[in-house]
């Protein structure tokens, strides 16, 4: 289906603001204390994101930023916090999470959630219309495994998202803070010694160093293989102002802070007129050094 407006990240464009990302930033600090306030902002947060996305990316007319009727994939949904939100928006959601202690973390109703992996997702090739993962990627082994995997499970003309937080950003090191700088194996001894246990996201095991060019270079693999036409490349929590850090390798591993890869499943390129590249890209020129 081609893409016909100008500017086919416009509502979101328009959505992420200064305000947004200070928002976000403020609801980060109870991720630990409050987890479910942190998690019902950042669900309210990701279906906005997601309406705007799917409505302009894919050409859809959405009532009001409703998803009523569309089928929602979560890869990695963990206790279930963004089953809610989805389902005030009309949205059939489902959510895919194999560490069943996680799953029941927060005592929630798992509904709709299904025991899994997101390397082998147990859902038919084509079978949803959206499919996005939140901040997962960087705890797996096989992270590019999981992305191909949510290219086969959207139907063409759907909308794939993929995030995750990066290595070399300030919050990479998780509950291990900024020590992750000096190292990841360095940092986890140094909470274990401070904590008297190791941290929950453990380097080498539950945590790994994933960077934007890692995601970029696998990105331009799928496309080529023609799983789906990659939209942009952006950071995800920051102002559109900040948008074309993402153009400048190694500022956007540290200031980027999450990359947000956005595809068109199993659709052909859009032809434009600009040379015939898409001029949405937000990583800037695709040079041999990504």
């Amino acid at each position: 289906m081609p893409v016909t407006e100008a500017d086919p990240l416009a509502r979101l464009r328009r959505r992420a603001t200064w305000r947004r990302a200070a928002h976000l930033l403020a609801e980060f600090r109870y991720e630990q204390p409050d987890p479910a306030r942190f998690y019902t902002a950042l669900a309210r947060d990701t279906a906005d994101l997601l309406a705007d996305l799917y409505g302009d990316v894919c050409d859809r007319d959405l009532n009001g930023g409703d998803l009523e009727g569309t089928i929602v994939l979560d890869v990695g949904g963990g206790p279930g916090y963004f089953a809610d939100e989805f389902a005030r928006r009309g949205a059939h959601y489902y959510s895919v999470e194999p560490d069943p202690s996680e799953m029941h973390a927060a005592g929630l109703p798992q509904r709709s959630s299904v025991r899994g992996s997101g390397t082998a997702l147990p859902f038919a090739t084509d079978s949803v219309d959206i499919c996005f993962s939140s901040n997962v990627a960087e705890h797996i082994a096989a992270p590019w495994r999981m992305g191909e995997e949510m290219l086969r499970v959207t139907r063409p003309g759907g909308l794939v998202v993929y995030s995750y937080t990066l290595w070399y950003g300030p919050f990479g090191g998780h509950e291990m803070g900024l020590t992750h700088y000096l190292g990841g194996a360095r940092a986890a001894r140094w909470y274990t010694r401070r904590h008297g246990h190791p941290p929950k996201n453990l380097y080498g095991t539950s945590l790994f160093a994933l960077t934007a060019t890692d995601g970029l270079r696998w990105a331009r693999r799928a496309e080529a293989a023609g799983a789906g036409r990659l939209v942009a490349a952006l950071p995800r929590y920051l102002p559109a102002r900040l948008w074309p850090i993402m153009r400048i390798p190694l500022l956007r591993e540290v200031l980027g802070s999450n990359l947000m890869l956005v595809f068109v499943a199993a659709e052909p390129p859009v032809r434009h007129s600009s040379a015939g590249r898409c001029r949405w890209w937000c990583d800037g020129p695709r040079s041999r050094r990504e």
